[in-house]
């Protein structure tokens, strides 16, 4: 093969296919030789061709190969010193998966021997393993990146008239009995017909799918016959998993998750990537050695003032350290391609506030920050935080900075503690519906806040109101695992039950808390599953169930809360009014002398400040200015639409309120009411006459009588 190696290039990083063969990289600063090791099958227990990488450009080690074509199999080994407590793990006896690899052929064989130290030694890592880890590692695939996009352009859904549905590939699509078997559990299920008009006849705009970054499952999982289902343990930042890939593992994985993003936009949904780069998935320094740790671990992670161990604001072991320029390097790289090879829309950051750490301390204008502010791809999509770590001062809700949008923990918590009846919420309630002002209004928009109930990781919204305690027995940790305090409540009984007066409760406990998250300025996310009841028997922490737990079962869909849920995102999409670009002014609108947003008491008469006050009050009553928008349409008009009135009533019996003078409308009809299943009440009310709510219930008012005829809805 010498004849057909030439030095290379040092950029791009990564294997790159030119029609005539393969130029590879690898950025190491501290190794001292790298080898790039050939394979013809994922099950070869030995490289074909092992070739020293001899060029090395501001560390980045090059070779070209000619001859080599899209599905060949690679792998690393690189040398080093092996000195853990000086931070250096190198173990060429370790073959390592290319930070860079588009594709990833197969899953991890736990053995001792992926690990670089012999494992069950007293010295522990501090040990050296002279295994070989080959037959074990999944391998590093070159790919072909040509795809046919036929022209394929990104739905133009800003954040204001957005609705993000989270999703897992798997789950959303393994017990649809209308997608064809082999093709549950898949990208191409994502892409199948019957999801994409699920999707749409719901009213979704930006499906979120959990990690689909190449994963590891932790090997005290598969040993205990679990897996991380949920993926939140990359190992490779730039490969769509090869386990959701239903026409291959050699580079057509990148081709499926091609097609089922094309597919998606053309059915006018965006789609948005959950992403992992806080750590990966070789954990502390007792985890295996299957990339970074043995490339370069001091050139990749958080190291202690001990450097053996590890910073670990993640509770996974590790932490990448985005403070260095090759690993935000790397990051940024990841992201521009997703958006710029893969199409993707935009991403949810997982623990972002880790990435916003300097040193210790959590800082928004940190490098990550300030690098994606600048650059003028990653800059345009969605940027959405979790905005927290398991660090000292890591929870950042309302701190990160303009452009981003952020998971808003503590709307969920609000909105649970004000339906579940627990005293003192009614202000930070109102807060929480009109867009979380006290936390976003500086320097951002209402659209900042991503407001949810529940999202992948604690109960659904059916176990949210059906168990009071955590039931997570089959994760094997002894109930350990998992949130304790959920601020749900059961109505009446722990788990499934036949009274019918709890079960009547529950539904309508649910029908409230979607009514509220539809109805919110922000962004709302519906986790999938959601609108039609799914349980997953109160395991709060399903993060290791790739079962039945897990998977949406579609057989038993509450199909009369789907269309409930259906109406509710129709009428959020098709009202401005409650998607909102600009925040509440709370003054008179134009010469009407009306507010864009009125507080009213049961007496039809304004609140007042000491109202607020009331640990007792679980009521308000919200006027919505349909001619109080502040906005302007792409036309350039002025956005109006039809004035609401909206009645919030969290006691547990029903109040009777008055409506307001006819000055804030002459005519309200009633379009929706939680207290029954039926989504259609039309029932039609004078100004100042008595609406009763039902207790632990939502009612809808619509006047479109006084709106005027300035422009049409954007």
């Amino acid at each position: 093969m010498e004849s057909n190696i030439l030095p290379g290039k040092p950029f791009p990083l990564g294997p790159t296919w030119d029609g005539n063969g393969v130029n590879f990289t690898l950025y190491s600063e501290n190794a001292t030789a790298v080898e790039l090791c050939l394979f013809d099958s994922e099950n070869d227990q030995h490289e074909t061709a092992k070739i020293s990488v001899t060029e090395k450009t501001n560390f980045i080690w090059h070779i070209y190969i000619e001859g080599i074509a899209p599905g060949q199999l690679y792998g690393f080994r690189v040398h080093g010193p092996y000195e853990p407590e000086n931070g250096h793990r190198f173990n060429p006896n370790k073959l390592l998966i290319d930070p860079y690899a588009k594709a990833i052929s197969g899953s991890i064989k736990w053995n001792d021997a992926l690990y670089s130290y012999k494992v069950g030694d007293e010295a522990q890592d501090l040990s050296f393993s002279d295994s070989d880890s080959a037959p074990f590692i999944p391998k590093s695939v070159v790919i072909d990146q040509h795809f046919d996009w036929e022209g394929d352009t990104s739905p133009s859904y800003q954040y204001y008239n957005t609705v993000i549905y989270e999703a897992h590939v798997k789950g959303f699509t393994q017990l649809n009995p209308e997608i064809p078997e082999n093709l549950r559990g898949t990208y191409a299920g994502i892409a199948h017909p019957a999801s994409i008009k699920y999707l749409q006849d719901l009213g979704i705009t930006a499906i979120e799918l959990m990690p689909v970054h190449q994963f590891i499952s932790d090997r005290h999982l598969k040993e205990n016959g679990l897996s991380n289902y949920w993926g939140y343990n990359t190992i490779g930042f730039f490969a769509p998993d090869s386990r959701y890939s239903g026409s291959g593992t050699k580079g057509e994985q990148v081709t499926e998750f091609k097609t089922m993003v094309k597919e998606l936009h053309k059915a006018g949904i965006q789609v948005i990537l959950d992403v992992v780069y806080n750590h990966t998935a070789e954990g502390n320094q007792l985890g295996p050695t299957l990339s970074f740790k043995g490339i370069d671990n001091a050139s990749y992670y958080r190291l202690t003032d001990d450097k053996r161990y590890y910073n670990d604001y993640t509770g996974t072991g590790n932490t990448l350290n985005a403070y260095l320029p090759n690993v935000l390097r790397l990051m940024m790289d990841s992201l521009r391609y997703w958006i710029t090879e893969m199409h993707v829309d935009g991403f949810r950051f997982d623990l972002a506030a880790t990435l916003a750490r300097e040193l210790h301390e959590v800082n928004r204008l940190g490098a990550f920050f300030d690098i994606i502010h600048q650059d003028p791809v990653i800059s345009q999509v969605k940027l959405i935080a979790e905005p927290w770590d398991v660090g000292e001062g890591g929870y950042q809700v309302g701190k990160f900075p303009p452009g981003w949008a952020e998971w808003n923990g503590k709307y969920r918590d609000c909105i649970r503690d004000y339906w579940s009846g627990s005293e003192n919420t009614l202000p930070e309630f109102a807060d929480r519906v009109t867009g979380s002002a006290d936390l976003y209004k500086d320097y951002r928009r209402p659209t900042a806040s991503i407001n949810f109930i529940t999202a992948h990781d604690g109960f659904t919204l059916n176990d949210l109101v059906s168990y009071n305690e955590k039931h997570n027995e089959a994760n094997g940790e002894g109930n350990k695992d998992g949130e304790s305090h959920n601020r749900s409540w059961n109505c009446g009984a722990e788990g499934p039950t036949d009274d019918p007066d709890i079960i009547s409760l529950r539904q309508r406990q649910k029908r409230n808390l979607l009514t509220t998250l539809f109805l919110s300025q922000g962004v709302p996310m519906l986790v999938a599953g959601d609108e039609i009841s799914r349980t997953q028997q109160g395991n709060n922490n399903a993060y290791c169930q790739d079962n039945e737990i897990s998977w949406i079962n579609w057989e038993s869909a509450d199909h009369e809360l789907l269309e409930f849920t259906r109406k509710l995102i129709s009428l959020r999409n098709s009202h401005s009014v409650f998607s909102r670009k600009e925040w509440f002014k709370g003054v008179a609108v134009n010469e009407s002398n009306i507010e864009d947003i009125a507080w009213f008491l049961p007496d039809g008469t304004q609140m007042e400040e000491s109202h607020w006050q009331q640990n007792y009050a679980k009521s308000v009553a919200i006027y919505l200015n349909g001619n109080g928008i502040h906005g302007v349409g792409s036309d350039g008009k002025q956005v109006v639409d039809d004035t609401f009135y909206l009645v919030f009533n969290a006691h547990d019996l029903g109040l009777d309120y008055k409506l307001p003078h006819e000055t804030y409308g002459r005519q309200w009809k009633v379009v929706l009411d939680t207290s029954t299943s039926d989504t259609a009440p039309d029932r039609i009310y004078k100004p100042q006459e008595t609406v009763h709510v039902e207790g632990r219930s939502v009612v809808l008012l619509k006047d479109d009588t006084i709106r005027q005829n300035q422009g049409d809805d954007e």
